[in-house]
C-alpha cells in the first residue's frame, strides 16, 4: 500500500492540488461537451467547437468572459471578411491573393497597435478569415461560402458557450478577491520599496526592485480588466480601481523623488533616518491615521528654517497622505456593505505607448509571406496548399506581437510534429474501430485531463502542452460521418509543418527589431513626450504622462539590452520627477511679479537641456549651476511663497543632477 501511494504521488494526478484538478476537469469537460453539442447540432466540422473551448480556457472567470467576447467579435469580423474576400476574388486567384494578404496584414498591424481585447479580436479576425477563405478557394457557389463561414462561427460560439457553462459549474477563484488581495500586496510592497530607497544601501538591487514594483502595478491593470468583466460590484467601482492604480504609480514617483533629495542632504542622515523608520513602521499599522503621522513629522516641520528640509517634509507628508488615502479606499472595498461613497478624482485609463513603426513592419511581413505562399500555391496547384497557407497565416498574425516569435513558432512546429505522429496512430489505429461517440469520449476525457495536468505542472513546457491541447481537435478531425482519408491526413500534416517552417523563415529574413533599436525608439519617444510636457498646453496630462513613462519602462524591462534597461529607467525617473515639478511650478502662486519671471525662466531652462537627440551636457552644467544660484537667492527672501519656490527649484536641481552620470557622446544618451 505504501509503495502504491508513493507511486501515485509521483504521477501528474497525484501531484495535482485542488485548484489544478478543478481547472483540468473544467476544461476537459468543456471540450467534450462542445464536441457532443456540435454533433447534436449537426455542424460541418465539430472539432472546431472543441478547439474553441480549449482556446478560451482561462484560470479566472473574468479571463474567460473577456477572452470569449474577444473571440466572438473577432470570429464574426473574420467570417464577414472571408465571405467578402472569397466572393470578390472567386474568379481571379491573384485578386484573391492580394485581398486576403491585405486583410491579414491589416489585422496584424491593428493587433500589434492595440492591447488586450482589441488586439486579441483582430488577431482572431485575421486568421479566422484565413481558415475560412483558404478552405473556399475551390468553391463555385458564393452561397456555399456563406454557409461555411456560418458553420465556423457557430462552432466557435458553441465552444465558447460550453466553456462558460463549465466555468459556472466548476468556478475558479474570484477575480475580485484576487484583485483586492493583489492591491493590498502592492501597498505592502511600496513600503518595502520605501525602506530600500530611503534606508538601504545604493546597489544594483535598487534598479531591479524599482522595475519590479512598476511591473507589478502595471500587471494589476490587467487584473482590473478581468475583475471588471466578472464582478458586478467592482464594475461599479471601476473608476475607483483606476484611481488607485494611478495613486500607486504616483507613490513610486514620490519615493524616487525623495531618494534624490536625500542624496542632496548631506549630514542629515542622523536626523532623518530614525524619523523615516518611525514613519514607515507607523504606515505599516492598519490603524494608522493622519494624526499619528502628523505628530511624527511635527519636529521636522518646525525644527528647522532650512528650506530644503521644509521641502523634504512636504514631499514626505504627500507620500504619507497618498498612502493613507489608498489604504482608506481599499478598506472600503474590502468591507463593502452597499453604501454609497464619494466619487474619487477622475483619471483616464493607464496610458500605454504603441510602436506604430514596428506594427507596420509586422503587417508588411505578413502581407509578403501570404503573397509568396499564395503564388507558390497557384503555380503548383498543391492539393494541401490551403492547410499550409492557413498555418502560415496563423503564425504570422499570432506571433508578430510576441517578444520571442521564433520560440513560439518552434513550439508550434514541435506540437504539429508530435500531433501528426500521435493522431495518426489514434485516428487510424483506434478511432477507426470505434463506432460509439461515448466510447470515444471515455478515452478522450482522461487524455485531456492528463495533458491539462502537464500544462499546469511543467511551466517550462506549458506553451507546448497548450498548443497540443488546442490543436489536437483539428488533427483528429472528428466529423459525422467519420472520414478516414489516409493520404489526405499525411498531406495535410506535411503542409502544416511546411507552413510553420515558412513562417519561421519569414521571421528570420524579416527579423523583428532588435532590443537595441526598439529601445532607441522608446527612449526617443520618451524625450519627445517630455518636451511636450514643457509646452504651455501639453497634450498629455500629468497622470497620463506618468503612466506612459512607466509603460515605456516596463517595455524596456522586457528586453535583453541591459544598457537600455538601465538608461530607460534612469531617463524615465528623472524626466518624470522633472515633469511633476514643472506641473507644480505652473500651479505655484505668489504676490511678487518678479518671482513669476524666475519661475518661467526655470521652466525654459529645461528646454535647452533635453532635445530629441539626447542630453546637452554643456547646457546641463550651466543650468544646474544657475538653479543652485536661484534656489540660494530665493532662500534669502523671507516671503513664504519665495521659500516654497526655492524648494521647487532645489528639487528640480536634485532631479537633473542624475543626468550627469551619462557620459557625453555615449551610446546611451544618443
Amino acid at each position: 500500500m505504501a509503495a502504491g501511494a508513493s507511486l501515485w504521488r509521483r504521477t501528474p494526478w497525484g501531484q495535482a492540488n485542488g485548484g489544478q484538478w478543478r481547472y483540468a476537469l473544467r476544461n476537459s469537460l468543456a471540450m467534450c461537451l462542445s464536441l457532443w453539442l456540435a454533433f447534436v447540432l449537426q455542424l460541418d466540422s465539430p472539432y472546431w467547437a472543441m478547439t474553441s473551448a480549449a482556446v478560451v480556457s482561462f484560470p479566472t472567470v473574468g479571463g474567460v468572459i473577456s477572452k470569449s467576447l474577444g473571440r466572438v467579435v473577432g470570429s464574426l469580423i473574420g467570417a464577414m471578411a472571408a465571405v467578402m474576400l472569397a466572393g470578390l476574388g472567386l474568379a481571379d486567384p491573384w485578386l484573391f491573393t492580394f485581398l486576403i494578404a491585405l486583410w491579414l496584414g491589416l489585422c496584424t498591424y491593428i493587433s500589434n497597435h492595440y492591447q488586450n481585447n482589441v488586439s486579441y479580436a483582430f488577431a482572431l479576425a485575421g486568421y479566422t478569415a484565413a481558415i475560412i477563405a483558404f478552405a473556399c478557394v475551390n468553391v463555385d457557389d458564393p452561397r456555399h461560402i456563406f454557409d461555411i463561414a456560418q458553420a465556423r462561427v457557430s462552432e466557435v460560439i458553441t465552444g465558447i458557450l460550453c466553456g462558460g457553462l463549465m466555468m459556472m459549474i466548476l468556478p475558479s477563484t474570484s477575480d475580485g478577491e484576487t484583485l483586492l488581495a493583489s492591491l493590498h500586496r502592492s501597498q505592502a510592497r511600496l513600503l518595502e520599496h520605501a525602506r530600500l530607497l530611503w534606508l538601504g544601501e545604493a546597489s544594483a538591487d535598487v534598479r531591479a526592485a524599482h522595475e519590479g514594483v512598476i511591473g507589478q502595478i502595471l500587471t494589476l491593470n490587467l487584473l482590473r480588466i478581468q475583475a471588471v468583466w466578472s464582478h458586478h460590484r467592482l464594475r461599479r467601482h471601476n473608476k475607483l480601481l483606476n484611481f488607485l492604480l494611478h495613486r500607486q504609480l504616483r507613490m513610486v514617483s514620490l519615493l524616487s523623488g525623495q531618494r534624490r533629495m536625500l542624496h542632496n542632504l548631506p549630514g542629515q542622515e542622523a536626523r532623518l533616518q530614525p524619523l523615516l523608520t518611525e514613519v514607515l513602521n507607523a504606515l505599516s499599522d492598519p490603524d494608522c491615521d493622519k494624526v499619528r503621522i502628523a505628530r511624527l513629522l511635527a519636529p521636522l516641520a518646525v525644527g528647522s528654517d532650512d528650506y530644503r528640509l521644509q521641502t523634504f517634509w512636504r514631499r514626505l507628508r504627500a507620500f504619507c497622505w497618498t498612502y493613507l488615502e489608498c489604504q482608506r479606499w481599499l478598506s472600503r472595498l474590502a468591507r463593502y456593505e452597499g453604501q454609497e461613497w464619494p466619487t474619487p478624482p477622475r483619471h483616464s485609463s493607464l496610458t500605454s505607448h504603441t510602436d506604430s513603426l514596428e506594427a507596420a513592419y509586422n503587417g508588411l511581413r505578413t502581407f509578403a509571406s501570404v503573397v509568396l505562399g499564395c503564388a507558390f500555391w497557384i503555380n503548383t496547384q498543391w492539393d494541401s496548399g490551403s492547410a499550409a497557407l492557413t498555418m502560415l497565416s496563423i503564425c504570422c498574425v499570432l506571433y508578430s506581437s510576441g517578444t520571442a516569435p521564433l520560440k513560439g513558432i518552434g513550439n508550434m512546429q514541435n506540437a504539429i510534429l508530435l500531433l501528426s505522429l500521435a493522431c495518426f496512430a489514434i485516428k487510424f489505429g483506434l478511432m477507426i474501430q470505434i463506432d460509439d461517440f461515448w466510447v470515444f469520449c471515455a478515452l478522450l476525457f482522461p487524455a485531456m485531463v492528463t495533458m491539462q495536468m502537464f500544462k499546469l505542472q511543467r511551466p517550462a513546457s506549458a506553451a507546448l502542452w497548450g498548443q497540443l491541447i488546442v490543436l489536437c481537435g483539428s488533427f483528429l478531425a472528428i466529423t459525422n460521418p467519420p472520414s478516414y482519408d489516409y493520404q489526405g491526413f499525411v498531406n495535410d500534416s506535411i503542409a502544416k509543418v511546411l507552413g510553420v517552417m515558412v513562417a519561421g523563415l519569414a521571421f528570420q529574413i524579416l527579423r523583428p527589431s532588435s532590443d537595441g533599436r526598439k529601445s532607441r525608439r522608446l527612449i526617443r519617444r520618451l524625450r519627445l513626450d517630455f518636451m511636450d510636457q514643457l509646452a504651455p498646453r501639453p497634450h498629455q496630462s500629468e497622470p497620463e504622462f506618468e503612466s506612459r513613462v512607466y509603460h515605456l519602462i516596463g517595455q524596456l524591462g522586457q528586453g535583453t539590452d541591459q544598457s537600455a534597461r538601465r538608461w530607460g529607467l534612469r531617463w524615465g525617473v528623472v524626466l518624470l520627477n522633472c515633469s511633476h515639478i514643472v506641473w507644480q511650478l505652473r500651479q505655484w502662486r505668489g504676490k511678487d511679479p518678479a518671482l513669476y519671471l524666475v519661475r518661467d525662466g526655470c521652466i525654459r531652462s529645461l528646454k535647452g537641456i533635453l532635445t530629441a537627440g539626447g542630453v546637452q551636457h554643456d547646457s546641463l552644467g550651466r543650468t544646474l549651476a544657475e538653479l543652485g544660484r536661484i534656489s540660494q537667492g530665493l532662500a534669502a527672501n523671507p516671503e513664504p511663497a519665495a521659500q516654497t519656490l526655492a524648494g521647487l527649484v532645489w528639487r528640480l536641481q536634485c532631479s537633473l543632477s542624475q543626468l550627469q552620470l551619462a557620459l557625453p557622446g555615449s551610446a546611451d544618451t544618443r
